[in-house]
Formats: structure tokens, sequence, C-alpha cells
């Protein structure tokens, strides 16, 4: 047993049995063992990493960072198959670090715990560790502070890596404490690298034509990983000649693109939808609108965002834009899906085209603020009912005047508080509709000043 061991021995005993929890411990597999091609070309050097130059490179964080001799700790941020876990192994290679990788979905706080123990005793045996967490954003709030007092001390650098947004589902105390490197999705000169690299380790091209070879790249969806799986079931077939890419498409089923309905990628899309149809491109609009229905999202969700657009950006200048959206979301729930998608699609062209204006929006923003900093002003007593003796000997409604009896139907009276200066809240556009409404103000402008200087006013 291991508390018969003297000290030194004890240590190595433990830091060995916590290498049974190091996923990463290397073992020589036989040399006839069956090797997935994705793990044949697993780059040995950060050189050989595909498509993230831009941080690996000399003037990129990661290159910087390992010029200076002085990697901290990092999170890992990009879509799946672009190279996290690869580039992970290669920094603790390239800093001599002890490479130990866990997963959050399959550890908990007894494997953290063993972990960080084992990190300890070969910090005190001079060795450090790179502790590389995948799926780090599945921790919850107590595991990533578990991290902490560990990274503060150096018993760990620790690397993880995330598919979502850091900055929702990380706290802020890790990541105070680390660099957030951005990776990159693969384009498609990437995968075609890739694609050659693969080749020549298997001494042979795909038996594809070109037009098939594009479609295989594009069935990747920038996923490295998922591009060397598909070559591989692609070389394995035994086939005479080279491929169309209808014949491609019989054999392989497309790969279905990323998107959580409660991730990034929702974020991610449903903003593209929204600043797409804000700058008039109904095409744009339209294509981000069918990736989040291919996606699965909701339609629903997209009628009541839809919606918001025409509140929020159209307004006033077409106000027929919200009538649209409610009619085509009322028209998806009478006919439901597939066929309902067409009412929220038409939605979808009318918002890029109408004239946009957030003058309403702005002015509504403003009148909120306006309201907090007045606080609890009384409105002029000259607009208040004095339905009471009391009220009426307090001089309420006083001065009011009916405004059906004054000329042109305007009497121009304040209906501000007192002590509270006249703004301008809405200031329309001269764009669609609202360019109608723009007279109406400036025409009500003119003859309030009249009124109040005891002008003649004018009429419409």
């Amino acid at each position: 047993m291991a508390r018969w061991l003297s000290p030194a021995r004890r240590a190595l005993y433990i830091a060995g049995m916590a290498d049974l929890f190091d996923s990463t411990a290397d073992v020589s597999p036989a040399s006839d063992a069956p090797r997935p091609l994705a793990d044949r070309l697993r780059p040995q050097t950060l050189e050989q990493v595909i498509g993230q130059e831009a941080v690996l490179g000399p003037d990129g964080p990661l290159g910087a960072m390992l010029g200076a001799g002085a990697l901290s700790s990092l999170i890992l941020w990009g879509p799946p198959g672009v190279g996290k876990t690869t580039i992970a192994r290669l920094l603790a290679k390239a800093t001599a670090l002890h490479f130990v990788q866990i997963s959050a979905i399959f550890s908990g706080v007894p494997e953290l715990r063993k972990v960080f123990e084992a990190a300890k005793l070969r910090r005190q045996n001079g060795q450090g560790t790179l502790l590389f967490v995948d799926e780090i954003h599945r921790f919850n709030k107590a595991q990533q502070d578990g991290f902490l007092p560990h990274m503060e001390d150096g018993t760990i650098l620790l690397v993880g890596a995330t598919t979502e947004n850091p900055s929702f589902e990380l706290n802020a105390a890790v990541l105070s404490r680390a660099q957030v490197i951005v990776l990159s999705r693969l384009t498609l000169a990437d995968l075609e690298r890739m694609a050659e690299r693969a080749e020549h380790e298997l001494g042979r091209r795909m038996p594809l034509s070109n037009e098939a070879r594009d479609a295989l790249l594009e069935m990747a969806d920038g996923d490295g990983r998922a591009m060397l799986n598909l070559i591989e079931q692609v070389m394995a077939w035994k086939v005479t000649g080279t491929l169309t890419p209808e014949q491609l498409s019989k054999r392989l089923m497309r790969r279905a693109a990323k998107y959580d309905k409660s991730g990034d990628e929702h974020y991610n899309l449903i903003s593209a939808l929204h600043k797409s149809v804000r700058g008039s491109d109904p095409d744009a609009a339209l294509y981000w609108f069918a990736r989040m229905l291919e996606g699965g999202e909701d339609p629903r969700f997209l009628a009541r965002r839809l919606t918001r657009m025409a509140v929020e950006d159209i307004g006033l200048a077409d106000p027929q834009a919200q009538s649209v959206c409610l009619d085509a979301w009322q028209t998806y729930e009478r006919l439901g899906s597939p066929e309902g998608e067409l009412a929220l699609a038409q939605a979808v062209v009318y918002l890029a085209l109408a004239p946009k204006s957030n003058a309403v929006y702005v002015a509504y923003k403003a009148a909120r603020q306006l309201a907090t900093k007045t606080g609890s002003a009384m409105p002029p007593a000259h607009i208040l009912n004095a339905p009471t003796k009391l009220m009426e000997s307090q001089g309420y409604g006083a001065g009011y005047q009916y405004d059906h009896d004054a000329e042109d139907g305007f009497s121009g009276q304040n209906y501000f508080p007192e002590g509270v200066k006249r703004p301008v809240l809405y200031a329309p556009p001269e764009r669609g509709f609202e360019r109608e409404l723009k007279k109406r103000t400036d025409y009500f402008a003119k003859l309030r000043t009249r009124r109040n200087t005891g002008g003649n006013g004018g009429s419409a």
C-alpha cells in the first residue's frame, strides 16, 4: 500500500495513480492496430496546424506568448473541429508542461481534486501541469471557482475549450485570469489543404470529380475532424472512375448545420437576420431566416422577432409593417408548418424593403429618461379635472383652453409640468409615411410659437 512507501516514492505513486485520470497518458498502440485518419494526421507541431495562423503566427497572441516564453491560462473559443484539443496538446509540448485532459461532461469534483493533487506533486518535483478542460462551459459556477486558487499559485496552467460565448458561460473570475483566444471556422481553402494532406498520407487521391470534391468540402461545414471522417469513408469505397456530386450525395448525408436554439449560434443568426432587415437587404434577410428554420428554430420565435423589427426599425415610416407581421403570425398559427412559414417569409421581404425609421424608438427612450429625471412632477393645473369644489378652489382646470374651440383646433397650451423645459422627443425623418408626419409636427410647432407670442394662426 502507498502508506508503507517512503515520502518520495509515495509522491510518485500518487502521481502515477492520478495519471489514470489523465486521458492523454501516452500509450503506444500496437504497430498493427488500426488508427483513425484524424489521429494519424494530428499535427506534431504548432506550425502544422491548419487554419489558425492568425493566433499561432509570430504576431498572433499565442505566437507572441511562446516567443516571449510566457504562456498564460487560456480559453480557446471556437466551433467544433478547428483544433482546440490539438493546440492545447502542442502548447504543453512546446512549454515542456505535463499535459492532462479532462472533460467537463464526465468529470466532477472528486476527479478535479485528484487532478489538482497530482499537479501539486509534480510542481514539488519541478514540473508544471497544463490542464486542458474540454467543454469547460459545462462546469457550474462552484466548479469553475475551484480552479481559481490553483491557477493563482501556479499549480496548473488552465486551457479551457468551449464552443459557447465565454462572456455568457464562464465566471468573470475565471475570465479575468485567462486570455480568450478565438479560433476561426475552417475555410474551404483550409479544408482543401487538409484533404491534400490526407491524400498524401493515404497515397492516392479521392475518387471524386472536381465538383464532387467541392461538394465534399462543403459537407464538412468548416469542421476539420468531420472533413477527415468523410475522407476516410470515401477512401474505403471500392469504385471505378470518379464520382459525380449526385453520386456522392447518395452515398453521404450532408452534415447538419451547426445551430443551437439556446446557444451562441441562435443569437448570432437572429442578429444577422435583424441587421439584414435593418439594412434593407431582402436576399440576405431571407437567407438567415431560412438558416434558422433549417436549424430547427421555432417559427413563432421568428414571428415575434419580426414584429419587434417592425416597431423598432420601421415604426411610423410604414405603419402597415406591424400589421403585415401580425397577419403573417396569425396565418402561421392557422396553417402551421411548412405552409405557414411562407407568410413569415413574405413579412421578412416586406420589412426589408420598407422605409426605415427608429424615430419613435428613440423618442420613447428619451421620454423614459425624462420621466425618470422629473420624478413626481405634477401636470400643470390647467389640464387637471376639477370634479369637486375643493379641487376647483385649488385652481384645477383654471385657464384650460378647449382645443376644438380654438382656431385650427389647436390651442398651443403647455402640457408639460411646471419647470420642465419643453423638449423635442419625436423627430420624424423625411422617409416613408413619416415624411407626412414631419409636415404635421413642423406645422404644430409653428402654430404653438404663434399662439404663445400672440400671433395669428395659419391653416394646415
